[in-house]
């Protein structure tokens, strides 16, 4: 008799693929429907319908609305994270640790005029919007960047703070309210960042 074959692996890792690949068609669709009506306007059953998949589908990958406007902000933010991680200089490793600094600051503001609303969503989620990983990457990245400067005092609570102003609420309402162009914003938060690792 002749032994059983064992299937090789091959179908799991299609399976994968598959899987990352709709993950990818769902983001994408999401993120369509963000620069067409904003992110307020985007539900699930939206985009499903974009995606060209059922409604169930995107609940059982992302869970829920809230979830799915994480998965896209962890989706941009990746980028921003290889910048400042692996990137070339300022952002990235090589630069000094203040001008680091005021590039990273610059980078997170060009990215809430960009993808503000979806930042605005998943901070208006209280559980994502201190405690999410986006948000402990940065942190984690300025506080380093503050202890490499010299910077003294509580570092913790200075890193913070600095990125307090970054906050995609605080940012939509200066532009779009207030009437401040992005620029000054930038201006002002380098200002702030100088001042606070002269010490």
């Amino acid at each position: 008799m002749q032994p059983t074959s064992v299937p090789m692996a091959e179908p799991v890792e299609s399976e994968r693929c598959d899987a990352a690949r709709n993950r990818a068609l769902l983001l994408d669709a999401a993120a369509l429907l963000v620069a067409e009506r904003g992110a307020d306007a985007v539900t699930m059953d939206a985009v499903a319908a974009r995606a060209g998949v059922g409604k169930g589908t995107v609940f059982r990958r992302f869970g829920s609305r809230s979830g799915l406007m994480h998965a896209l902000l962890d989706h941009t933010e990746s980028e921003l994270q290889n910048a400042f991680l692996f990137g070339a200089p300022p952002l990235g490793p090589g630069a000094d640790p203040i001008d680091r600094l005021v590039a990273f600051g610059r980078a997170r503001l060009s990215m809430v005029e960009v993808q503000g609303d979806v930042l605005r969503a998943v901070e208006n989620s209280p559980e994502l919007r201190f405690g999410g990983p986006a948000r402990q990457v940065s942190l984690t990245h300025v506080l380093t960047l503050l202890r490499e400067s010299g910077t003294v005092g509580d570092l913790p609570l200075l890193a913070h703070s600095l990125l307090a102003p970054l906050e995609a609420s605080l940012v939509l309402h200066q532009v779009r309210d207030l009437g401040m162009p992005i620029e000054r914003i930038a201006d002002a938060w380098e200002d702030l960042a100088r001042r606070v690792t002269s010490t």
